[in-house]
């Protein structure tokens, strides 16, 4: 029995508007990455769940804080590894952050 946090509505996922089509590659590519390709191939037909859309912002905040953190430690000690870790921060950032627009741009 689906509970709030995985709970998605019945009917078909809506066209999505152009912001969601402007960031479904980058959302797709990214679900992929993360070993979580739904089972249509594309979250351009398969609904996000609410957990999945709270822990992609939870991603997207922590992430935004820890790159903060990481290029002030990183600009003042010059130092590859924390810019690397950056750079990888960045990139877990910036896909949760266009799967959680695919998914709060379906329930509108």
């Amino acid at each position: 029995m689906p509970n709030r946090f995985i709970r998605v509505p019945e009917r078909p996922v809506p066209p999505l508007p152009w912001l969601g089509r402007m960031v479904l590659p980058l959302a797709d590519l990214f679900m992929i990455l993360m070993a979580s390709r739904p089972r249509s191939g594309s979250l351009r037909t398969t609904w996000v769940t609410p957990a999945t859309v709270g822990l992609c912002i939870v991603t997207v905040v922590g992430g935004v804080l820890l790159d903060v953190l990481m290029l002030q430690v990183g600009v003042g000690e010059r130092s590859v590894p924390a810019f690397i870790g950056a750079a990888v921060v960045a990139v877990l950032v910036v896909g949760s952050a266009c799967v959680a627009v695919i998914g709060i741009v379906q329930r509108r």
